[in-house]
């Protein structure tokens, strides 16, 4: 191929990612927001031509080698179509809160990624500027569009909804700290009667007992409260800024609950205990408890369920400041 040919490839290739990339910091919290909010569907709509077009490049890789000016147009339309993709996002996510905003551009990313991996991989196949044994596989490279605009259609489309996952996650978390704690049990005696390195002192074994009670708590109380944004989805509530702030705040205490469990995970797994470590740990647990049911109420979103299930981690926060008492003796 001509020099000149792989020139203009090369800058094509270069100049529509920037733009691209420019395009992408419209999702910064900090920047203007559009006037009109753009509907999901014709978002998801420009996906769907996306990987239609992706489809498309690598049809045109099938059998003899395109021309340049082909692999070019392509190029040029396929940008065209990924730079008005960007822009309808950004106007979809008008009034959208952080947890919301960051999800989309997340996976408005993978499919800004994978769309310059195919047109890279596309232009050093053309002029063979790739390295020796890492051919690019065009197939490969139009399935991960496929793939990223095909994830695109899972996310949330409103900040009920990802902030709601985004408890589920928190719940997730504590159940595999949880699992640790039922792992600590007293060592088996071994064969040549020699300890292993996965023994635990009775000391840790007893803290560990009244770690996993709180977990267990404190997992049901995450559970509740995802139970009570369920209700709201069924409401359909006006996702005001007063609505999705305190939407927010409550992610945030959740997640905070979900940071200090595991902490205490921690501390049982890493001797020595460090009683008084165990013992700030649990008071930051249940300071940030005060919190979550201060944000529900002021909500006015509680449930029948949910002072419950406070009292019970309440009551087993005092059970361990008590027993920690005991082991400081």
């Amino acid at each position: 191929m001509g020099k000149s040919k792989k020139k203009v490839l090369n800058k094509s290739l270069i100049t529509h990612p920037s733009t691209s990339d420019d395009t992408l910091q419209l999702f910064d919290p900090t920047s203007s927001p559009t006037k009109e909010k753009v509907n999901w569907n014709n978002v998801l709509g420009i996906s769907d031509y996306l990987s239609k077009q992706a489809t498309r490049v690598k049809t045109l890789w099938t059998g003899e080698s395109p021309k340049a000016e082909s692999v070019k147009e392509t190029m040029e339309s396929y940008f065209k179509a990924l730079l008005g993709f960007l822009l309808c996002c950004h106007g979809s996510t008008l009034g959208a809160g952080p947890t919301l905003s960051s999800i989309v551009h997340g996976s408005v990313k993978q499919i800004v990624d994978s769309s310059f991996r195919l047109f890279q991989g596309s232009v050093s196949l053309y002029d063979g500027s790739y390295e020796k044994g890492e051919k690019p596989s065009i197939s490969q490279l139009s399935g991960a569009v496929l793939e990223a605009c095909s994830s695109f259609k899972k996310v949330p489309t409103t900040n009920l909804i990802a902030i709601g996952s985004a408890i589920s996650q928190v719940s997730v978390i504590m159940k595999d700290v949880l699992n640790e704690m039922k792992k600590v049990k007293p060592a088996c005696p071994s064969s040549e009667g020699e300890a292993s390195g996965d023994d635990f002192s009775p000391e840790q074994i007893e803290v560990a007992k009244m770690v996993a009670d709180i977990v267990y708590e404190a997992m049901t109380v995450i559970i509740v409260i995802r139970v009570i944004t369920r209700m709201m989805e069924k409401e359909n509530p006006n996702e005001n800024s007063v609505f999705v702030e305190s939407l927010e705040k409550l992610l945030k205490l959740c997640q905070r609950s979900g940071v200090v469990i595991e902490e205490l995970g921690t501390c049982v797994y890493h001797p020595p205990l460090k009683i008084d470590k165990i013992t700030q740990t649990v008071k930051i647990l249940e300071g940030n408890l005060d919190e979550v049911e201060a944000q529900v109420e002021y909500m006015k979103r509680s449930s029948n369920a949910f002072p419950g299930v406070c009292r019970k981690l309440r009551d087993a926060i005092k059970l361990m400041e008590v027993g920690l008492e005991k082991e400081r003796i």
